[in-house]
């Protein structure tokens, strides 16, 4: 597992999906990544914002892709994030965290006019229903509304001894929920590959 600021984000930066990762489809947001030296967090307020670095995250890095709008199909929005802990209990504490917060804030407020709504998470433990690759897992659905308009919300984050993978999801018009689903899945288990490949197998 990484130990130092260096390594943890040379492997945040390896691991995190570039759009084509995603598919033939995607492309990058503007801004396309994050703010270096920066995390996601839900503040007292419920509203998502970035801020340095806690103690016990050697390294973050989040990249944005989307699949543009086109005829009768809507934009769908992704998001790959990398969390890199100096400790497992660390990296366990933000499942935690992740697991507890649609019970503190079932309505999270992303931009100005875009929230999070209807959430519910639930978490699978290695071993449990289909979770064989990671040693904790949280899903958390919910759904996504800008204006007035209403699309499904998905949030996936597995843990691999200190590290973290994150993948969201805003789906949109002419998008099925398990041709959704399978955008997520695959590209949160195309990252744990990463993360096992870069560090040399199962951790």
């Amino acid at each position: 597992m990484p130990r130092t600021k260096q390594q943890a984000e040379k492997l945040a930066t390896t691991v995190a999906l570039q759009p084509a990762a995603w598919g033939a489809d995607f492309r990058a947001q503007q801004p396309a990544a994050s703010t270096p030296g920066t995390v996601a967090v839900l503040d007292e307020q419920c509203r998502w914002e970035r801020r340095a670095l806690p103690k016990g995250v050697l390294a973050s890095r989040s990249l944005y892709s989307e699949i543009p709008s086109s005829g009768a199909k809507g934009e769908v929005r992704v998001t790959a994030a990398v969390t890199v802990h100096a400790t497992v209990l660390d990296a366990d504490d933000q499942l935690s965290t992740t697991l507890e917060e649609p019970l503190r804030c079932r309505e999270q407020q992303v931009r100005t006019d875009e929230r999070i709504s209807e959430l519910m998470s639930v978490g699978i433990p290695y071993g449990q229903g289909t979770n064989t690759y990671a040693d904790d897992q949280v899903v958390e659905i919910g759904k996504y509304l800008t204006g007035n308009s209403e699309q499904t919300y998905r949030w996936e984050v597995a843990r691999l001894g200190t590290v973290i993978v994150t993948v969201s999801l805003k789906g949109a018009k002419g998008y099925s929920v398990d041709e959704l689903s399978r955008y997520s899945s695959q590209a949160l288990n195309t990252m744990l590959d990463r993360v096992k490949f870069e560090l040399g197998g199962q951790n």
